[in-house]
């Protein structure tokens, strides 16, 4: 992904993850929003937000691997 130096806050993550949970896995949409719950350092929320970002537009194999690494953040979260 680009290097963007805009920092992303918690409500742009979360307006993100709404636009795109059509696409994304419905055990991941609930997982990523008990993850946005709680306060996240501003470089996982940055990075997160690339993740979701165009998510609708990546192909399979792009949103698995980007489901991946969405899934290393939300591990602890049962």
């Amino acid at each position: 992904m680009a290097e963007c130096n805009i920092d992303h806050g918690q409500k742009d993550v979360k307006k993100k993850l709404i636009s795109q949970e059509e696409f994304l896995p419905d055990d991941l949409v609930v997982k990523m929003h008990m993850y946005l719950k709680d306060i996240r350092p501003q470089e996982e929320l940055n990075e997160v937000f690339h993740l979701l970002k165009k998510y609708d537009t990546a192909s399979g194999q792009e949103r698995e691997e980007r489901n991946e690494k969405l899934r290393k953040y939300v591990a602890e979260i049962e």
